[in-house]
């Protein structure tokens, strides 16, 4: 699929407003009328930001979710919080994220909650900026549900998640939504050790159905809890296998690790569009204008221009919005630059 060169873009995650985080922790003092329009404001502010960024393509901000993957446990049956699983004290780290146990079949009847976020954000979007939705893939789905005799590894509980994920893909496809995101960090952050070719296999099968049918991209990244990284931080053990995934656009990150393997985007953009982190959300330095153009330079000496688009290297919600907010801008303003030369 064409696209516009140097898109701007944003991987999924926006941060949450203050007062959306307090009102989350005190939900039994709302009505279900105050919840409803509370998730249309938050919304609506994380739209506010995205579009005064000026960024081409938007996302809700994912403001419902209220973490990555325990937001759809909600919508899945057969699961049940374990919280003995977790480390409770000291620095925070992803040995503190909450864990379930599958306590019966893992079913998901009223699917997984994208399609109704997509068509709210589609009600409170102005026209202009693509809108995106983004999707956990099974296997990063799967990674907080505790084997048990059933679901005997993480594999066979993926397998039983990866319907679930393939018919919200179909869904948000049917209810119109034009570009889509199946986030698959965990596939990166362990294709050090596990088997990568498997990893394509139940990618693809995953999106098989919407193939064509959206620009359809993949996140991977190298994990981001409370700023913290999980997993062997190279693109090497990821090729040459993931260039068999069936996508328009890999996103990779890069401005964290200092764009280490740059160079290894190339193989990439033979074969499909790249959108490059080149923000960085772990750090509170906010990237300049000149900052951003550099970076820029530096990704299109191996990615064409008509195939690049630019983000954040991971979803923004570990990240205080003043700084989420001045980081876009400069992006975007970096990309506009560099897009008035071509």
């Amino acid at each position: 699929m064409s696209q516009i060169p140097i898109r701007t873009t944003v991987v999924g995650s926006y941060p949450f407003p203050g007062w959306l985080e307090f009102a989350s922790a005190n939900l039994n003092k709302f009505g279900a009328a105050d919840i409803d329009e509370m998730i249309d404001d938050a919304v609506v502010a994380a739209v506010h930001d995205q579009v005064m960024a000026g960024l081409d393509v938007i996302t809700d901000g994912e403001q419902t979710r209220l973490d990555f993957n325990l937001s759809f446990y909600g919508f899945i049956k057969g699961i049940q919080a374990n919280e003995t699983e977790t480390r409770k004290f000291g620095p925070p780290a992803h040995d503190q994220r909450g864990k379930h146990n599958i306590v019966g079949e893992l079913t998901a009847p009223a699917g997984l909650g994208a399609v109704n976020e997509f068509l709210r954000l589609k009600k409170l979007a102005p026209a202009g900026p693509i809108l995106k939705a983004s999707v956990p893939g099974p296997y990063t789905l799967s990674g907080r549900l505790l084997p048990n005799d059933r679901y005997k590894d993480r594999y066979a509980i993926t397998e039983a998640l990866l319907p679930f994920v393939r018919s919200e893909l179909e869904a948000l496809v049917a209810a119109g939504c034009t570009e889509i995101t199946v986030d698959e960090p965990s596939m990166s952050c362990y294709a050090y050790k596990e088997d990568t070719k498997r990893f394509v296999d139940i990618f693809n099968r995953t999106v098989k159905p919407v193939v064509g049918k959206c620009n359809l991209s993949t996140h991977l990244c190298f994990g981001n809890f409370k700023g913290r990284p999980v997993g062997y931080r190279s693109i090497k053990p990821m090729l040459p296998d993931f260039l068999d995934m069936t996508v328009n656009e890999i996103h990779i990150e890069m401005a964290n690790r200092e764009f280490a393997e740059i160079e290894l985007l190339a193989p990439f953009a033979e074969k499909m569009n790249v959108a490059v982190g080149i923000i960085d959300v772990k750090n509170y330095y906010i990237e300049t204008v000149d900052d951003v153009v550099e970076r820029i330079r530096k990704c299109l000496q191996y990615v064409p221009a008509e195939k690049l688009s630019v983000a954040p290297d991971c979803g923004l919600s570990q990240t205080a919005r003043w700084a989420a907010r001045k980081k876009l801008t400069n992006m975007v303003a970096g990309a506009k630059k560099i897009r008035a030369t071509l």
